[in-house]
């Protein structure tokens, strides 16, 4: 595999895992925050909006496996995107809580 190829999967794994949260919201029918929020990330953006993201958060990362050519998947790749998974994960961890405090606080 080439260097980019692993730099998509890597990528891949974030947007799965940002996907996550999202959709849970949404599905739930809460408010969470979004890119699309007013102030964007801290703001909360509707139930809706949340599921729409989570999807096109899905659909960018199935797009970066396409462009990884996960159809030949080896070792290296699949870390690659538990390394995306992994890094996305712990971010959020860290700074959910943070915005969530933030908003409290505002409200």
């Amino acid at each position: 595999m080439k260097w980019y190829q692993y730099v998509a999967c890597f990528f891949a794994g974030m947007f799965f895992v940002n996907s996550i949260p999202h959709f849970i919201h949404g599905m739930e029918g809460d408010a969470f925050p979004t890119p699309f929020a007013d102030p964007p990330g801290t703001g909360l953006s509707s139930s809706l909006v949340n599921v729409l993201w989570a999807l096109a958060n899905v659909l960018a990362g199935g797009l970066l496996l396409r462009v990884a050519g996960m159809v030949n998947a080896n070792k290296r790749s699949l870390l690659m995107i538990f390394a995306g998974i992994a890094a996305c994960s712990i971010l959020l961890s860290i700074m959910a809580p943070m915005v969530l405090d933030v908003y409290k606080q505002s409200h």
